[in-house]
């Protein structure tokens, strides 16, 4: 893939919003420790505040920062997930942001293996914000074309690329409870 990815550094350090391929949809992400562009995605897509996000990393070791320490239990359910398109609902540590968590004492996470997340995440050095590009209760977008149609120059930088071969977006698992959210 070769992605030259210094637009995206210089957006996400710069409060920016960036749109690219994940495993099923086109993602909106941003720096997860940026408080002003999640609330740009909030205004972008529409969305409620207390739904919170989903971080998305090349690895665990990338939602480190954001999440309380960790069972043996849970980690062996981690690691026999990822990386893969199951996103787990883990207990927050203090210093992810209200935004992320949508005021709530856990965090929707994701170690990805689709390649240009992969990519995109080792590139930046740390996990994204994603969220399915779209407007609030609109269908998620499939393509860089759709989303350049749909958001235009609010978006700071779209990386083109093909969705992974999901029909439906990722699972959500609370692992506390075991329970499927989604």
């Amino acid at each position: 893939m070769n992605t030259d990815f210094t637009a995206v550094k210089a957006a996400l350090a710069s409060d920016g919003v960036i749109a690219y391929p994940t495993e099923a949809v086109f993602g909106l992400g941003c720096d997860p420790f940026s408080d002003v562009a999640l609330n740009r995605i909030l205004a972008m897509k529409g969305r409620e505040a207390h739904k919170g996000f989903i971080l998305i990393a090349a690895s665990q070791a990338q939602l480190t920062p954001y999440l309380a320490p960790l069972s043996l239990q849970w980690q062996a359910q981690l690691e026999a997930a990822w990386p893969g398109p199951v996103t787990f609902v883990l207990p927050a540590s203090s210093a992810a942001s209200e935004l992320l968590t949508g005021g709530r004492d856990t965090l929707a996470v994701r170690v990805s293996a689709h390649p240009q997340v992969i990519e995109l995440c080792t590139a930046v050095g740390h996990a994204l914000v994603s969220t399915s590009a779209n407007r609030s209760g609109s269908q998620a977008l499939r393509s860089s074309i759709e989303v350049r149609q749909e958001f235009g120059s609010s978006i700071d930088v779209v990386v083109d690329g093909d969705v992974g071969t999901l029909d439906a977006p990722t699972r959500i698992i609370d692992i506390r409870t075991g329970q499927q959210l989604r």
